[in-house]
């Protein structure tokens, strides 16, 4: 049995799908379904329950999955501590959209400093992706805005901020008093796409309030929401960062919405099982700074 094999098991297993495995791993679909049979051959267990389409976690896989994330971590700190990784090798970061244009480029400046010679590769993308990376160490590190659901991620919160709603200058819900959630629904959503941030803390807002989320635009991309939004498609919500210069410059209107279900913690993630080394322990203690 093989440290790949082990690589592809945890790829399926945090995936729940051969499919969506295989496109993350670059590698066909028979490919896959191949290691994993090979090493329920290897074992004589059944890790994964196939039923339909869907495919489940058996107790076999539960209990290999355990083992074979603390081997394949080993594994990679073996190498990085032997080849000095701390100063020559290299650290991969990620972030989530507004953390990574406007907090990770000061942050990436002064640790770069520290480390001149250690390569930094880092990635924005939205909350799903970097969870799912860290979790399959892909990622080291990810700084990540609001919720941070998966199973086995240490988060650490570092800062908050708050989501604002943004209207057309001079629209009606710029006007009024006190906005409620009956008054969101009544107006075109545009809203960033699932698996970001934003977009699930307003899942999760309006289900509380028993309203359906019916966005009638989405993009991964605050600009062109912003843009939309000035040009009087319909209303949105965006981290106060995204909202400040538009709305000084009258392009849109702001408003503050009530209560602390639009407030956001921002959090330092990295893996439960993961070495944290003394470059990554710097990393840190900048980001918290």
């Amino acid at each position: 049995m093989t440290i790949r094999h082990m690589k592809i098991f945890i790829q399926v297993y945090t995936a729940e799908s051969i499919t969506r495995a295989a496109e993350l791993l670059h590698m066909t679909q028979p490919a896959v379904t191949r290691a994993i049979r090979e090493m329920e051959r290897y074992y004589g267990v059944c890790l994964f329950e196939r039923i339909g389409r869907r495919l489940g976690r058996t107790a076999a896989g539960e209990e290999f999955y355990a083992h074979a994330l603390h081997i394949v971590e080993a594994f990679d700190r073996m190498e990085n501590e032997l080849r000095d990784w701390d100063e020559i090798g290299k650290l991969r970061v990620g972030a989530t959209n507004t953390l990574g244009t406007f907090f990770l480029p000061e942050v990436l400046l002064r640790f770069q400093g520290q480390y001149p010679k250690l390569e930094v590769v880092s990635t924005v993308t939205n909350a799903d992706i970097l969870q799912s990376g860290l979790a399959n160490n892909q990622y080291d590190l990810a700084l990540i805005e609001g919720i941070v659901s998966m199973p086995g991620l240490h988060a650490e919160p570092f800062a908050q901020d708050r989501l604002l709603l943004i209207c057309p200058p001079g629209h009606a819900l710029a006007q009024k008093k006190k906005i409620l959630p009956s008054d969101l629904g009544r107006y075109p959503l545009l809203l960033r796409e699932k698996g970001s941030t934003t977009r699930i803390l307003l899942e999760h807002y309006f289900f509380s309030h028993h309203m359906e989320l019916k966005p009638a635009m989405e993009s991964c991309n605050p600009q062109a929401l912003i843009h939309a939004v000035g040009c009087g498609l319909g209303i949105s919500f965006l981290p106060e960062r995204w909202a400040a210069q538009p709305a000084g410059e009258g392009a849109v209107a702001v408003r503050e919405m009530e209560g602390d279900d639009f407030v956001r913690e921002n959090y330092a993630v990295w893996h439960e099982n993961k070495f944290l080394t003394k470059a990554m322990q710097a990393f840190l203690d900048i980001v918290k700074g």
